[in-house]
């Protein structure tokens, strides 16, 4: 997401930052958390001709603009086309769609937990949806209120990476890495310790304990009861290893020590 508030050059795009969303968005200080675009994304990965001619500045002003739109189709579950982005966001640069599309999709799945799903390829039609068909975001209450599937997704693919538990250490170690840290407001997540240690806690997302016969005392994650109805181990490690672009073979190789989602 630090990319989000680079500065917009002189491109001038047809959506302008106007809400509370698109607020947050162009202010976010956070980076899309993995290496190049997954392999679900509904747009092939290589782009790079697209890009070379138009400045990295540029392209990720035309990416926050599609993002803040995205955001915007899910909130009000509306499906999408081509056609109405290359119009209401690109404009003048739809030459560039491929790149910027597969950019804001990795970017959509990788910060919100929301994935962009080709629904019609003769029309280019997508619907958004959750990512690993989490329910956490299925209500945004108001206005301000910003997709964070993406995170719980994130943990829960760290608990099992640890193998069904994590230490709450690590946890965090890893998460500074995506600039999240414990105690310190995110511009997306909010508070990132009540999300882990409360609210998802209540919703049964995440189960938060004491390690016994510690001194002194250490706390540690697990997956709860509403993760499992949900996910699978399988879907969640499967989801890992996309938006870090490994082979198959390395899929096969977990699935022999994990059973599904």
């Amino acid at each position: 997401m630090s990319e989000l508030r680079q500065p917009e050059a002189d491109l001038q795009a047809p959506v302008q930052a106007q809400g509370p969303v698109e607020a947050q968005v162009f202010g976010a200080a956070g980076e899309e958390a993995a290496s190049p675009s997954s392999s679900s994304s509904p747009v092939a990965p290589s782009f790079s001709a697209y890009a070379e001619s138009l400045p990295q500045e540029a392209l990720t002003v035309l990416k926050s603009h599609l993002v803040v739109f995205l955001l915007l189709k899910y909130r009000t579950k509306e499906p999408i086309c081509k056609a109405e982005m290359l119009n209401m966001v690109l404009g003048d640069h739809r030459d560039y769609f491929p790149v910027v599309f597969s950019q804001a999709c990795e970017c959509m799945q990788l910060v919100f937990g929301v994935d962009v799903k080709e629904v019609d390829p003769r029309e280019c039609t997508y619907v958004l949806v959750p990512t690993l068909g989490l329910t956490c975001d299925a209500v945004l209450s108001d206005g301000q209120s910003m997709p964070k599937a993406g995170l719980l997704v994130m943990v829960l693919c760290l608990i099992a990476l640890y193998g069904d538990r994590a230490a709450e250490e690590e946890i965090w170690e890893a998460l500074s890495v995506m600039g999240v840290y414990a105690g310190r407001e995110h511009c997306i997540y909010g508070e990132p310790r009540e999300l882990l240690t409360k609210v998802w806690v209540q919703e049964g997302y995440l189960e938060y304990r004491q390690v016994p016969h510690c001194d002194p005392a250490r706390y540690e994650f697990l997956w709860g009861p509403r993760a499992y109805a949900e996910a699978s181990k399988w879907q969640v490690l499967e989801h890992l290893l996309r938006v870090n672009t490994l082979g198959p073979t390395s899929a096969e190789g977990v699935s022999d020590e994990e059973e599904g989602a």
